[in-house]
């Protein structure tokens, strides 16, 4: 599988040094996963990191009434990692699983944090990459799904992420609101009856 997508994305967080592509593209190791395939199950003790080539991943847990819950989602360009657990090499709390067929380019986690040690680099797009997308993406969200309706958060992941929307199934948006499918087909046509082009 060309790295060439993997690289290309690293660099719009910073650049990289030959030296550094070359020995972390030596950790990458190209898997496929069909659809409903796990990557990594809750109980386990996580080691590795996938980069999605192409397809789509999630991360979910069953809550307390036997209800399935969806806590982030990983279209291509991002990397699906259990992260807590990985850093702290403990149990995952959460199942992630390929909700579409996808290519993904895997690491070790340990081998690559030994790289962000070696390369200042890397170092630097490990601190910038979590900070975008592990703290300042996921903090609002956080609180908004403790202060929003879940209209408001459908809403806002329409217009936030539009293309995703479309490609995912109506349960798994449901499951990722936290409400039932018939509730999302509620909202789908409030939503449809307020559109401009229908009045």
């Amino acid at each position: 599988m060309n790295t060439g997508a993997f690289f290309t994305k690293v660099r719009t967080y910073t650049d990289l040094s030959a030296e550094a592509e070359q020995a972390w593209s030596s950790l990458l190791r190209p898997r496929s996963y069909g659809k409903d395939e796990i990557f990594i199950r809750a109980g386990d003790v996580p080691t590795s990191c996938a980069f999605v080539v192409d397809g789509l991943l999630c991360q979910h847990y069953v809550g307390h009434e036997g209800d399935l819950i969806i806590k982030y989602f990983f279209p291509e360009n991002r990397i699906a990692a259990s992260v807590s657990a990985t850093l702290l090499g403990e149990p995952s709390l959460f199942t992630i699983t390929a909700i579409e067929d996808s290519n993904v380019l895997e690491y070790d986690f340990a081998a690559f944090k030994a790289l962000v040690g070696d390369f200042p680099d890397i170092a630097a797009f490990y601190i910038r990459y979590m900070e975008r997308h592990w703290i300042i993406e996921k903090e609002p969200g956080e609180i908004a799904f403790r202060h929003d309706d879940a209209m408001q958060r459908y809403v806002d992941f329409i217009r936030r992420e539009p293309d995703l929307h479309k490609r995912l199934k109506q349960h798994h948006i449901a499951a990722w609101l936290g409400i039932t499918p018939e509730s999302l087909s509620r909202l789908r046509r409030t939503i449809a009856m307020t559109r401009p082009d229908r009045r």
